[in-house]
């Protein structure tokens, strides 16, 4: 084979992974989302319906929650045998849990039919669905960014990480319909329907997923002879300070992200008094503009500092939540969707450059388990508590400001602790052609 038909194989082959890795991370990510959605506005009187309305709204966001617990025990545990086995095998197994998770949800009893095991099957069945999705994400990223070459890396990170913004949007879309059902109707079993048309996304997934190759940069370090036994000791033994900084990195990431994608059904509905299928559509609105706005600033970030551009980002999240919530309380539909798309854009600039920056901090052996522990360790800070601080806030101050301020003190620690993370070169043994970038030449290696 020439170098030329080589090179366009290559490509080839790599634009199949990057397929198979969106449309795996779409249907993880619909699958969290609709049972986000369901947390939001049913599940507090279905499963927990002996407390105040308040409280009881509570409690079905800490089930949300309690998945993000259950992230970095899963990210650990994946990104530990992904390091020892292969990244192609566990996205297929993280898969495979979310999809059967996701669709026994769709099947639970309430609290009126079986009383308190309703709750206890709620949390088991959540805790496997935080398992999976822990290992699948750094799983996704690393196969798409370590099969482009190096003008695309960031691209192909971003691209991956859209899955985020098409999962939300076919959640969104599909509690839409649902949510125009008559009231009793949707709460008796319009709420269902999401969770159990997984199913048909799961399959699809799989389909897909099981036809691509391993990750080339994976096989090098496998022929070589150079893969970990205990990939998870070598983390935490030579770089713990490295999990740590991309945990916080993420803070600001996360807790913008779940205020605007599930606080907010909440809050537009009880303070604003926006009806929910209103505050649906202004998510997906800002969803759409992610879906773009993602993969620009990817691209960008192969051309420019990737750090910085995540920098940008994490600023602009830490301003703009008082312009949202302004926006917000205007009353006029415009301006609230206006205030959706400055925060989702500010959001867009840093999980653009996100992926692939956080793929290159860890060397390749420890890779997936490095940037998973970080990654999903920042999940649990940033993102799963975010909507139950968010409401407790609110129950303490009933106002706004103390909310925005909380956005704005996880920017400052995202930006403090951004600053001290470096990217490092490819050191893939024995494939010097896919020595380190100029996005990468030009920023200093550290840890």
């Amino acid at each position: 084979m020439t170098s030329a038909a080589s090179e366009q194989h290559d490509r080839r082959v790599a634009r199949k992974v990057l397929l198979s890795s969106l449309i795996g991370s779409t249907v993880e990510w619909y699958e969290f989302f609709i049972y986000g959605t369901a947390a939001s506005l049913v599940f507090g009187d279905l499963f927990f319906p002996e407390f105040d309305p308040l409280v009881g709204t509570l409690l079905s966001l800490s089930t949300f929650a309690i998945a993000f617990v259950a992230r970095p025990v899963g990210g650990v545990l994946f990104g530990h045998f992904g390091d020892r086995l292969g990244r192609k095998s566990m996205l297929v197994l993280t898969l495979t849990l979310m999809g059967g998770a996701t669709f026994a949800l769709g099947l639970l009893p309430t609290y009126d039919q079986v009383g308190v095991a309703a709750p206890v099957l709620l949390v088991l069945v959540r805790l496997v669905q935080g398992l999976s999705l822990g290992g699948e994400y750094g799983g996704a990223v690393l196969m798409s960014v370590e099969h482009a070459d190096q003008r695309r890396k960031g691209l192909y990170g971003a691209v991956v990480n859209t899955g985020v913004g098409w999962g939300l949007l076919l959640a969104n879309l599909l509690f839409l319909i649902v949510t125009q059902l008559p009231d009793a109707a949707f709460r008796t079993w319009g709420w269902r329907i999401p969770f159990l048309l997984s199913a048909v996304l799961v399959g699809l997934g799989l389909f897909i997923r099981l036809k691509v190759t391993e990750s080339p940069d994976f096989q090098a370090v496998k022929e070589s002879g150079e893969v970990r036994r205990l990939p998870v000791v070598e983390v935490m033994r030579k770089s713990p300070g490295l999990v740590v900084l991309m945990c916080l990195a993420y803070v600001s990431t996360g807790a913008t992200f779940y205020v605007l994608s599930v606080f907010s059904l909440a809050y537009g509905e009880d303070q604003v008094g926006v009806d929910k299928s209103t505050m649906l559509g202004l998510v997906l609105g800002g969803t759409a503009l992610t879906i773009v706005a993602v993969p620009y600033f990817g691209l960008l970030s192969d051309r420019l500092d990737r750090r910085r551009i995540l920098l940008a980002g994490i600023t602009a999240m830490a301003v703009l939540p008082f312009a949202w919530f302004t926006l917000l309380h205007s009353g006029n539909t415009l301006l609230m969707l206006a205030g959706f798309l400055l925060l989702f854009l500010a959001f867009s600039v840093t999980y653009g450059a996100m992926p692939t920056f956080f793929a290159h901090v860890f060397p390749v052996d420890v890779r997936y388990t490095g940037m998973s522990a970080g990654y999903t360790l920042g999940t649990v800070l940033g993102g799963g508590f975010a909507p139950i601080i968010a409401a407790y806030l609110l129950d303490r101050t009933g106002d706004w400001p103390a909310i925005a301020w909380y956005m704005t003190a996880a920017g400052a620690v995202s930006f403090v602790a951004a600053l001290f993370l470096r990217e490092r070169p490819d050191d893939v043994p024995g494939r010097s052609d896919r020595s380190s970038p100029s996005s990468l030449q030009r920023v200093p290696t550290k840890g």
